[in-house]
């Protein structure tokens, strides 16, 4: 018999060990997720006195598979219309704990005595939080759907991007100890290029495809399929650079726009925390006491360091960011730890052999301690706002508490010269990025495709389907309008916005017209170009044509139906979640309001009430606007509407008020799996004798079910059974008459009948 494989064994030690600890942290009230560091901590090559794994490489594979898998999660919860709201908040506020972090890390690597490329690596390493133990800890605490957390999820991804760009600059000094400005700006540039594409491009593509396929979906080929979709971006993503955490996360984002969004949420979770398992049990293994011992102080020293002062200057920047003090302890207790991506950036400096090898291992421990403390910094965040709200004089914080406004008002339809250039270098950006990645695209697959095919008929032909794709792109970059005609007259009044807008339009034109330049002169094949040189230049000519093909292009009206077309499907695409909902919040109300929807639990007081009966509105200000019950909509209940076990109640109110609500509707289950309470109902027989006193007689007139609650469930008649008797059916000699009952009720049915024997 051949032996299981290592991973097996490996396997089996890892889950189990986990679930006993998680079941004994869940017992004592503390978060999971610590119960799978101490896990990984007993099974790991550091503690000789439980049994270890064999096969460290292929755990590493399932959890490097955890980790896609939890920021695939995250992606599918995220939304980038949120991340716009706070793209103020969540960009000051990563700002300030970055820059913060580099500078303080550096001078602590100085005072350690540390040697200065060291001390750069500590200030990068320093400044990278964790998003998957920050998530995980949110999961556990029940603080998903609170309003500091999805700032600090924004402020995570922020995190992750400038990790990519960090790498970039920290490569950059460990080969030339200078920073390339163009290496660094080439980064930047390709990061924005890559997350456009993917995100207009699978917006676009994704949901499309999903709406074809729906009638076809099970929960087997969603499962299948939207699984194939994450790691086909995370291959992308690792094709393209970056970190498979990059990948998973931008997948989700994209499916979280989809109707099937919380289906895939909802059949993708087993996985994840299956491989979210494996994933933190994994940190837990690369704890070495001996390096704890080792570099006690030099840990305890950066560990205080990150737990103070990363919690601080993320809370200062949310504060400087307009949120309320409230707001800002708790979202700053948030960030006091390191994550993967130092481990990321300490592995750049080894690879490159400018920074010390004592510094990894540092690194590993301090980031091992801060996730067993991070849950807890959490959960210390209001009692440390409530302590703050108590010394600090009552100015400071009636000052910092009324920061945030409650109400955002809409600040008017007029276009002002600062909106319409931020306006045009949005538009421009994206039409230039999707313009290059199609070009690309076509250029790439029809070359390999077209090599047989003979010159210069080749060339001709991929200009020709490549211009047939991205015309439509090219039109709507140089001539498409941002205004009505109105609105531009009025605005055109000005001189200045005459001027404005004429160079506007003119940097549009030279980057359509640049397009289709290298459209045409790449395209076509170096034979074309030297028949026609005969006659002129051929950058001439190549330009010539070019331009041609904009005034073409110009009058075609069908291009510009193409077009719309295409950017109705996105905008469809993108709002496609929201039909769910009864009615869409136009933008300026978004920015005070939401809709959310939220399963009512069998355990919540609500089960059973009219609306009128519950304070939805009176306690926390929240209205009821819609109802899913399996297949019905309810748009606009009435108030006297009963709500029942497991409606979907799409409630409508501010994300603070409905953070408040949630957990009195979406009520957990205090135990997972329910026992049965005891009980001493059984299966009897009694066997009809010649003086059973109901023989001859009838089952409704026996009235056995009221006299003795007694249950007839067959009758034995010979050798056959009838199951489930009628009331008409009369008990004869010889009948074998089996009941349910308890016991006592079946002493009395005895009794009566003088002859019932107990099975």
């Amino acid at each position: 018999m051949e032996s299981v494989p290592a991973l097996f064994s490996d396997l089996a030690l890892i889950l189990v060990t986990a679930g006993v600890t998680t079941v004994i942290f869940k017992w004592l009230k503390q978060p999971l997720v610590l119960g799978y560091i101490i896990a990984g901590l007993l099974i790991g090559p550091y503690f000789p006195w439980f049994p270890v794994i064999n096969d460290h490489d292929s755990v590493e594979v399932w959890s490097e598979i955890g980790m896609v898998f939890l920021l695939f999660a995250i992606g599918l919860e995220f939304s980038f219309k949120k991340l716009k709201k706070q793209a103020g908040t969540v960009g000051i506020t990563a700002l300030t704990e970055l820059v913060s972090m580099c500078i303080i890390g550096f001078f602590l690597g100085k005072v350690m005595g540390w040697s200065q490329m060291d001390s750069i690596f500590l200030g990068a390493m320093l400044s990278m939080s964790s998003t998957t133990i920050i998530a995980k800890a949110f999961e556990d605490l029940k603080l998903k759907g609170e309003k500091f957390t999805s700032s600090v999820i924004g402020v995570l991804v922020v995190e992750d991007l400038a990790a990519i760009l960090m790498m970039v600059i920290l490569s950059t000094l460990a080969v030339s100890t200078a920073l390339d400005g163009k290496e660094l700006m080439y980064s930047v540039l390709k990061l924005v290029f890559f997350l456009l594409v993917w995100y207009v491009g699978g917006v676009f593509i994704i949901p499309t495809i999903l709406k074809w396929a729906r009638r076809f979906m099970s929960e087997e080929t969603l499962t299948v399929f939207s699984v194939g979709l994450c790691f086909f971006m995370v291959w992308l993503a690792n094709k393209a650079g970056f970190s498979s955490a990059l990948g998973a996360f931008i997948m989700g984002s994209i499916l979280a726009e989809t109707l099937e969004a919380e289906m895939i949420h909802k059949l993708t979770s087993p996985i994840k925390n299956l491989f979210g398992a494996v994933f933190f049990v994994s940190v837990g293994m690369m704890v070495n006491p001996a390096i704890l011992v080792q570099y006690w102080w030099q840990i305890l020293v950066i560990t205080f360091v990150v737990v103070v002062f990363k919690s601080m200057s993320s809370g200062v920047g949310m504060l400087l960011s307009g949120n309320n003090l409230h707001n800002a302890v708790r979202a700053g207790m948030c960030f006091g730890q390191i994550g993967e991506f130092s481990f990321i950036i300490a592995t750049v400096g080894l690879s490159f052999g400018v920074i010390d090898e004592f510094l990894y291992p540092i690194i590993v421990s301090v980031s091992i301690i801060t996730t067993f403390f991070t849950p807890y910094l959490i959960k210390g965040g209001e009692p440390l706002f409530q302590w703050i709200e108590r010394k600090v004089p009552e100015s400071w914080t009636t000052f910092f508490g009324n920061k945030e406004k409650n109400v955002k008002v809409k600040s008017g339809d007029k276009i002002t010269m600062k909106t319409l250039v931020l306006n045009q270098t949005k538009s421009t950006v994206l039409y230039g990025a999707i313009l290059l990645a199609l070009t690309l695209l076509c250029f790439s697959l029809l070359d390999p495709v077209l090599t047989n095919v003979r010159q210069p008929f080749s060339g001709i032909i991929v200009v020709t389907v490549t211009l047939v794709i991205v015309s439509p792109f090219i039109w709507a970059l140089c001539f498409k309008r941002l205004m009505d005609k109105d609105t531009e007259s009025k605005f055109r009044t000005n001189k200045a916005n005459r001027t404005m807008m004429w160079i506007l339009d003119a940097v549009r034109f030279l980057l359509a017209w640049f397009f289709a330049f290298r459209i045409f002169r790449q395209g076509m094949n170096a034979e074309f170009w030297k028949s026609l040189s005969i006659l002129m230049d051929v950058n001439v000519i190549a330009i010539v044509i070019s331009l041609v093909y904009l005034l073409l292009l110009r009058t075609l009206s069908p291009v510009m139906k193409w077009y719309e077309r295409i950017e109705k499907r996105f905008l469809d695409n993108m709002n496609n979640r929201q039909t769910l909902q009864s009615f869409v919040l136009p933008e300026v109300l978004q920015e005070n309001f939401s809709l959310e929807k939220m399963t009512l639990s069998s355990k919540s007081d609500y089960v059973g009430k009219r609306i009128r009966e519950c304070d939805f509105y009176s306690i926390y200000g929240v209205s009821v606007v819609g109802i899913d019950r399996g297949d019905e909509v309810i748009d606009l209940p009435r108030r006297d509407f009963v709500l029942y076990p497991m409606d979907e109640v799409t409630f409508l109110g501010t994300e603070d008020q409905l953070g408040k609500l949630r957990p009195f509707v979406e009520a957990e289950e205090d135990v997972l799996i329910k026992e049965r309470p005891a009980s001493d109902v059984d299966i009897y027989f009694s066997e009809i004798e010649e003086n059973n006193s109901y023989c001859g007689v009838s089952l409704h007139d026996s009235d056995l079910r009221n006299r003795f609650n007694v249950f007839v469930i067959a009758v034995e008649r010979n050798d056959n059974f009838i199951l489930n008797p009628n009331s008409s059916l009369v008990f004869e000699l010889g009948d074998k008459v089996w009941f349910v009952a308890s016991e006592a009720h079946a002493k009395e049915v005895q009794e009566s009948a003088k002859s019932i024997i107990e099975n």
